[in-house]
């Protein structure tokens, strides 16, 4: 029966296909479904199938079979619009505009038919997106949803717009028309939203010389309205154009604060955001966005007069409020007007001069006869805002986001734990509110001082005792470090830190004794000036520190030793000199008691805490005493090697047991972490086990590749030989930092290569490539990287061992490996820069392989790779330029290497090696016009070329015409004659290169801000300094102030 529907040649049979629809949609059997399923997809595909919609839409009741209708009549709008002709698409439009307005017009056919109207409001816009406003110039009505469509150019903004100055008025009417003359809440509604939409794109003299801010302004204090119309009036804050409106912002916002203050009064805001339906809130966060938008476009306005003042003082204690509000991005939105706020009064305070500054706060308004107008103005300004600003202190202080480097948090479940993740967001809004604090402190040191000592003095007396009050009051506290003047900063400091050891004193409690050792590690991790200048509370501090490390809280000693290390990084000098009053220097008193100190420690604590008192060592300069704290710290480790070492004499079996592999380790990291920070003199230590470490590796390693070559694959991922590989790492690791450290001494280090080639080098050729240690390659990077030429003889060594096996290991495909793709080509490109005549010596079988390998290196889209693979060839291209053999290699790879480059500049997934591909570039067209003998080759190329300039810029054409077909010839050559024009000035032929990637297909739809990352880079530098000028921006601790140690 149904299948008379397929006829389309007559008008189809409504109630048969509402039956069909509705079988398809209906309870019945599922053989009766599907065949109703079958009949509509084959509906839906016969493209004739839209000119029965109309048909279908007046005649059908059922809400599925007009539905069904309008997506046929969609797709043939998505798809094939532009081939309709016109008057078929005149008649869809006039007919869609005609049941939307017919079905608006009463609201009772509107709340029937919503559904239905929401669908034909859809299909409309899909028509707009093709037909306005060319060919449909004279459409009005619903614009918003076409226009904030994603298909948007700028070109097709201005059209739009400069086609909507000329009909705005037509629906600016209507929207004032619908306001003022209309009872029904559905329809202000709608049309608040409208003009929502549309306001930034209104034409201006429309809102200010029409009665429509008066009329929004109306509509505020109606609850129902009350979001909508906040929307709007936000929108036209952040307008800005001159002076020419200033009278109409002050009084919309003069009448705005009028009636606000009826709805919320300020001091509540909190409150009623914690209590309030979830649209009182949307409305706080809109005042947050109204407020930010107007003080950021408008605020002078308000300050100019007197009479507005008052106004403007209580739309900042407004926002003051709301930024208390719990909620992380009203926050935001705050914090970040703060923070622009703040730095400009800032600006204006550091640009004045000093003289006029000293003494801020207390300026009266008259000034003194004779001083700069702008001074008087700048003080005025401050003198306005002192309260606002004092109140701004107050709020940062109290919600001072968490540093990086504080461990210890509250959870979910109220129990303090050690952090387990960094959250990213919060170390964001830290950088942000310890900058405005900074701001904020500079402006007034004396209140920042004063607010932070009171809300302190709080937290001792109980009053206002509390995890998180006391978290944020610390982590303000360290956040301005450095902002003060050193004698400010050394009284404010005595008070705060005696406070915190007493408050550790007096508070009893797990979780809070953890917490306030948390607060007063940072805090005194922030501020090394201050201990360096005081002795006593330098030793009262880290002897609290070592307390630290016996509290099995989680989180407590791991922060214990962290801070431990910060401060001895910043204070060595201080632990090895005799300070007054003590009978020895501290480093041999530590050295005395170690062995208790560290006994509740993990042994990755452990490692860290070696770490330091070899920062402590490193600063002696007696040799003799040096040493001497050297065999004191590591006698604990040596006796235990040679406990192990004596033991295998015996039995080399003893080797095998895991625990005992685990001390091997152990011992080894410990080594490490104290040569990591001895630097050379760490020598005599890594003379007494060198040896017989080098046996150690290599019998695990022959243990590893026996195990693997019997258990298979599989067997390299058992835990036994991932701890043999450990042992293996940690060795080559411990020998690379020793290597890397010992710069002062280059012969030192020197003769530790020979007695390594066999064990370490020939032992990664031996192995199966899974039991290869990547580290293999790293170190001897470190070794040519350090002791340069000197390498040079054994460069054919290293070449052979490692050079062959690890390619085959990394050119079967770009993932296995990742470890040994990078440090293979950190090694070959030390040999590049150090070692070049080992290139040059290389058959050219082998060159050509290291060639080949650079050309995978920077086919990569592993970005380190890529880079590393591209500044090696860049470094070997001009080895070659000046090397008396130019000629022989350009011949070989120059159009090789030209077409690679190319491949990877024009491929969207190499966009990160920009710069690079662009210098090489450049070397390569510069060099052509040194070479003496031809690039082509006679007996292949039947033209014979002038010279090689000329053959290049003709292979450079074809090359790009192959690549990019889309493009005419002409654009080719014009590209072509552009780069040799410009190839000896490195900027305008880089902007050439860009400006013509960002035109071709594959790079125009996409974000291409790597092909500006260099720019990006010098803004990121300038900032650096501009940070650098202020002080306290960067953190003291993150200075790098050897010198003041003294």
């Amino acid at each position: 029966m149904a299948e008379k529907l397929r006829d389309l040649s007559q008008p189809i049979d409504v109630p048969l296909l509402d039956a069909t629809v509705a079988a398809f949609y209906g309870t019945g059997s599922k053989e009766e479904r599907n065949a109703a399923d079958q009949i509509l997809r084959d509906l839906q595909n016969n493209p004739d199938m839209w000119l029965q919609v109309v048909h279908i839409l007046q005649n059908s009741h059922n809400l599925n079979t007009k539905f069904f209708a309008l997506q046929v009549l969609e797709s043939v709008i998505k798809y094939r619009w532009n081939a309709l002709p016109t008057e078929q698409r005149d008649g869809i439009k006039n007919y869609i505009s005609d049941v939307i307005v017919q079905l608006s017009s009463n609201e009772s056919s509107f709340r029937q038919e919503r559904l239905y109207v929401n669908k034909l409001n859809i299909i409309l816009v899909q028509v707009l997106k093709h037909e306005w406003p060319a060919r449909w110039s004279s459409f009005v009505p619903d614009l918003v949803a076409a226009a904030k469509s994603s298909e948007m150019t700028q070109q097709k903004i201005k059209e739009l717009k400069s086609s909507l100055n000329s009909e705005f008025r037509l629906i600016h009417e209507l929207c004032l028309y619908v306001l003022s003359a209309t009872q029904r809440p559905e329809l202000i509604r709608a049309t608040l939203a409208t003009l929502h939409a549309f306001l930034s794109w209104i034409p201006v003299g429309f809102i200010f010389e029409s009665p429509l801010l008066e009329t929004l302004l109306k509509f505020f204090p109606m609850a129902a309205y009350r979001n909508l119309t906040l929307q709007c009036l936000t929108e036209v804050a952040a307008l800005q154009f001159g002076d020419f409106y200033n009278v109409q912002y002050v009084k919309m916002y003069t009448i705005f604060m009028m009636q606000l203050q009826a709805i919320l009064p300020p001091g509540t805001i909190p409150d009623a955001y914690a209590n309030g339906s979830s649209e009182e809130q949307a409305f706080i966060q809109n005042l947050a966005l109204f407020f930010t938008s107007f003080f950021k476009n408008h605020m002078r306005i308000l300050e100019a007069s007197p009479e507005n003042r008052a106004a403007l003082l209580l739309g900042l204690e407004y926002l003051i409020g709301i930024s208390y509000v719990d909620d992380t991005e009203v926050f935001k939105v705050c914090l970040d007007y703060w923070n622009v706020f703040v730095l400009e009064l800032f600006e204006a305070h550091n640009q004045m001069e000093p003289a006029a500054s000293v003494n801020m706060m207390g300026l009266q308004a008259q000034m003194l006869p004779g001083v700069d107008g702008t001074i008087t103005a700048v003080q005025q300004r401050r003198q306005l805002y002192s309260g606002p600003l004092s109140k701004l202190r107050m709020l940062m202080i109290c919600r001072m986001a968490k540093p990086e480097e504080v461990l210890i948090v509250e959870d979910e479940n109220g129990n303090i734990v050690r952090e387990t993740m960094k959250d990213n967001d919060v170390l964001v809004q830290y950088k942000i509110m310890r900058e405005t604090l900074i701001y904020l402190s500079h402006l007034d040191h004396e209140d920042t001082e004063q607010q932070m000592l009171k809300k302190l003095s709080k937290q001792l007396n109980g009053e206002d005792w509390s995890w998180n009050n006391l978290n944020t009051l610390c982590w303000a506290i360290g956040s301005i470090s450095g902002s003060m003047v050193e004698e400010q900063e050394n009284r404010f400091l005595v008070m705060v830190i005696r406070d915190l050891l007493n408050l550790c004193e007096i508070t009893k409690g797990k979780d809070n004794k953890a917490v306030i050792a948390s607060n007063i590690m940072y805090v005194v991790g922030q501020y090394p000036r201050f201990l360096r200048a005081h002795w006593k509370f330098l030793k009262t501090v880290v002897n609290k520190l070592f307390e630290f490390m016996h509290e099995m809280h989680p989180g407590v000693q791991d922060m214990a030793c962290d801070t431990f290390l910060k401060i001895v990084q910043k204070c060595k000098r201080k632990f090895v000199t005799q300070q007054v009053g003590e009978n020895e220097p501290f480093v041999s008193e530590l050295l005395s008691s170690l062995a208790t100190t560290i006994g509740d420690l993990e042994p990755h604590q452990i490692h860290t805490f070696y770490e330091s008192v070899g920062h402590m060592i490193q600063a002696e300069s007696d040799n003799t005493k040096r040493d001497e704290y050297l065999k004191r710290l590591m006698s604990l480790p040596n006796q235990k090697w040679a406990e192990i070492i004596g033991q295998a004499s015996q039995s080399i079996d003893i080797l095998k047991n895991q625990d005992v592999i685990r001390s091997v380790l152990n011992i080894l990291q410990t080594n490490t972490s104290v040569a990591s920070s001895l630097g050379p003199h760490f020598f005599p230590q890594i003379s007494l086990i060198f040896l017989d470490m080098l046996t150690v590796y290599r019998m695990y390693s022959e243990l590893v590749s026996s195990t693997i070559a019997e258990g298979g694959p599989f067997a390299s991922r058992t835990s036994f030989v991932k701890l043999l590989r450990s042992v293996k790492r940690e060795t080559l690791k411990l020998i690379e930092t020793f290597v890397d450290k010992a710069e002062d001494l280059p012969h030192i280090g020197k003769q530790f290569v020979p007695p390594m080639m066999d064990p370490i080098l020939a032992d990664y050729a031996r192995n199966v490539p899974d039991a290869r240690e990547s580290e293999v390659l790293s170190l001897f990077a470190t070794i040519i990287n350090k002791y340069k030429g000197e390498m040079l003889e054994d460069v054919p060594r290293i070449f052979e061992a490692v050079f062959q096996c690890t390619l085959e290991m990394i050119t079967k495909n770009f993932e296995d490996y990742p470890e040994h793709r990078l440090k293979f080509f950190s090694l070959l490109r030390a040999i590049g820069t150090h070692c070049f005549q080992a290139l040059i010596q290389l058959s050219s079988q082998q060159l050509k392989l290291v060639i080949d390998s650079i050309n995978w290196a920077f086919r990569h889209t592993e970005r380190n790779i890529a880079e590393t693979g591209l500044s090696l060839l860049l470094e070997i291209l001009k080895n070659f330029q000046a090397s008396g053999f130019q000629n022989q290699f350009y011949k070989t790879y120059f159009l090789n290497i030209e077409q690679e480059i190319f491949a990877v500049l024009t491929d969207t997934f190499h966009k990160p090696g920009f710069k690079l591909h662009v210098l090489v570039l450049q070397h390569l067209f510069c060099v052509v016009d040194g070479l003496t003998e031809p690039l082509w080759d006679a007996s292949s190329v039947p033209y014979q070329y002038t010279d090689n300039a000329m053959f290049v810029r003709d292979y450079t054409i074809k090359l790009l015409g192959s690549s990019f077909p889309n493009m005419t010839p002409t654009e080719v050559t014009k590209f072509v004659d552009g780069l040799l024009s410009s190839k000896h000035d490195l900027p305008s032929f880089k902007n050439h290169i860009r400006d013509f990637l960002v035109q071709s297909k594959e790079f125009s739809a996409q974000d291409n801000k790597d092909l500006y990352a260099e720019e990006a880079a010098a803004q990121r530098e300038r900032e650096r300094q501009r940070m650098l000028a202020i002080p306290g921006l960067i953190a003291p601790s993150e200075l790098q102030d050897e010198m003041v140690d003294s």
